[in-house]
């Protein structure tokens, strides 16, 4: 029965090799797939079992695929920021929607692929080219696939406004002459009033110098500019102590005895050093410009924020205000960070954090069960995910490109073609001594 096994041997090394040729087909139709992992082929002989330890029986062949999941592929940058790539371990955990496109219904079961090309549907769902649906955890529900939310940031009314400035030890204002001691003050009948009329106004405005401006905003997120200036009213040079008063503008087009500037705070004080001794706070108690009222308004200095140097021009430097209220806002563009945080970008410069991407690790990357779509599935040989990025990063607006290598795929080929034909000439050689046989029964 030697030539039967030599030939039936032949038969499974056939039947080995095709599947290897498989496999290469496979890898190569894939070569362009994004995330494909390619598969090779493992060849295991199978030995029979003797009874006679001195004779060994020739063995058959097996042939199994062996996957190369945790072989990286290359990226390529594709210039859209929901494409993404995982640089190190690590699977995008999917969902197939079991529904319509117009109303989806997602399957319970997880999947995980290295397929990262995804984009938002018309329902803002992240789906990649393979129509599987990115898993991540979003504000306030749990981990399900991911929608951007498109809905507006409601306005935010302003409420503080953190102000930086130096002001000059001696302010060159449109009044200040050097040479007439105390010119360079607010005149006393000014600084006595909480308000500046608009009798009062160029007066006013000689004798002080700007402190800057900034948008604020009312409870519905409409801006108005509010426009502020400082004016000296005591210095030590005249033997008093260095004061300041600060206004804003409240009401651009008042007349006659109309306030045009209104007082905030009661006076800021500084050292001959030029810090300031004063509160570092003030306060607002109904904040309205030119008719938008904003309401209640704290402006704050902070520590070292405002002080009293010597200022060759004169003029208020170092000028930072900053406050905390914005306009209604839509969403223009997202972005996701190398930590998987999906970010959106608001027209009224307003970020926040819209979901966090998934990513699922397992022990045994290659024991995992390829599905469609380049997606796999949990086995018990894979053993269970844990979440996480682990060392990994996700890069935005690549996909990783497959791992096939089209000439080791060739020479593959090669190899197989000749693995093959060498088993038909055994079938042949085979066949042709069993022809012998027969011939010499005849």
């Amino acid at each position: 029965m030697g030539v039967l096994n030599a030939m039936l041997t032949a038969v499974t090394g056939l039947s080995a090799q095709s599947y290897a040729l498989e496999n290469i087909s496979g890898n190569i139709a894939n070569s362009q797939t994004v995330g494909y992992k390619r598969v090779d082929t493992s060849f295991v002989d199978m030995i029979p079992e003797s009874s006679q330890p001195r004779r060994e029986n020739a063995g058959s062949v097996a042939a199994y695929s062996r996957l190369t999941n945790t072989l990286q592929g290359s990226l390529q940058t594709t210039g859209i920021t929901t494409n993404l790539a995982i640089n190190g371990g690590g699977y995008f955990v999917v969902r197939d929607n079991k529904g319509s496109a117009s109303n989806p219904t997602f399957s319970g079961q997880d999947l995980y692929t290295r397929r990262g090309d995804f984009g938002p549907d018309a329902n803002g769902y992240l789906v990649n080219g393979a129509g599987k649906y990115l898993i991540g955890s979003t504000p306030g529900k749990t981990a399900g696939p991911i929608q951007i939310d498109t809905k507006p940031v409601p306005a935010k009314l302003t409420s503080s406004i953190a102000y930086q400035a130096n002001l000059p030890s001696y302010p060159k204002t449109t009044a200040a002459d050097p040479s007439v001691p105390g010119s360079e003050l607010l005149s006393a009948t000014l600084a006595g009033s909480a308000t500046i009329s608009a009798n009062d106004r160029t007066a006013f405005e000689d004798q002080s110098i700007p402190g800057g401006e900034v948008t604020v905003y009312d409870a519905s997120g409409s801006p108005v500019v509010l426009q502020t200036r400082w004016a000296k009213v005591d210095s030590s040079a005249s033997g008093g102590t260095d004061t300041w008063q600060l206004y804003y503008k409240g009401n651009e087009t008042a007349t006659g005895t109309g306030a045009v500037y209104a007082q905030i705070g009661s006076g800021f004080s500084f050292t001959p050093a030029g810090t300031l001794t004063s509160a570092n706070s003030a306060s607002i108690a109904n904040l309205s410009v030119n008719g938008t009222t904003v309401g209640p308004v704290t402006l704050g200095f902070g520590s070292g924020q405002l002080t009293q140097y010597g200022d060759a021009n004169g003029l208020a430097s170092n000028v930072d205000i900053d406050q905390n209220g914005y306009a209604t806002g839509s969403l223009s563009s997202i972005s996701v960070s190398s930590e998987g945080q999906i970010v959106g970008n608001y027209s009224n410069g307003q970020v926040s954090t819209l979901a966090q991407v998934q990513v699922a690790h397992f022990q045994a990357d290659d024991a995992l069960k390829r599905m469609d779509g380049g997606t796999y599935a949990q086995t018990v040989a894979s053993g269970s995910p844990s979440y996480g990025l682990q060392g990994s990063s996700l890069t935005s607006g690549s996909v990783e490109t497959s791992n096939t290598d089209i000439a080791e795929e060739f020479s593959k080929m090669i190899v197989t073609q000749q693995a093959y034909s060498a088993n038909t000439r055994v079938i042949s050689t085979a066949q042709q001594m069993l022809q012998d046989v027969i011939n010499v029964i005849r």
